[in-house]
């Protein structure tokens, strides 16, 4: 079992890559985080739902801890793979290839 538990906490560590501050986020990234200071109103129905961590990518927290907001992908004819990722601590996540990395965005 420990040894299940290890390999879990180091794919999550891998999926976490460097952190982005936050002038080097993509334009539209930067909007939805404007977006998500003010409340909304966000452009998609699935913004502010609870985001699962079904990946364990992220720290193990509690259901309903952390919230997922599209980033709109231009050119994408659906939502596309970019999000952010809120956690109720105030942490702020950015990953632009639908969940498999996360990056801190360091403000």
């Amino acid at each position: 079992m420990r040894f299940f538990a290890a390999v879990l906490a180091l794919a999550a560590s891998a999926a976490l890559a460097a952190d982005i501050p936050y002038a080097k986020l993509p334009r539209e990234a930067r909007e939805t985080l404007a977006l998500i200071r003010a409340g909304g109103p966000f452009p998609y129905a699935q913004d502010g739902r609870t985001f699962g961590n079904r990946e364990r990518a992220l720290e193990r927290k509690p259901r309903g801890y952390y919230r997922e907001y599209t980033v709109r992908t231009p050119g994408a004819r659906d939502r596309g793979a970019r999000r952010i990722i809120t956690g109720e601590g105030g942490e702020l996540y950015y990953t632009e290839d639908h969940y498999r990395t996360f990056r801190r965005i360091r403000e």
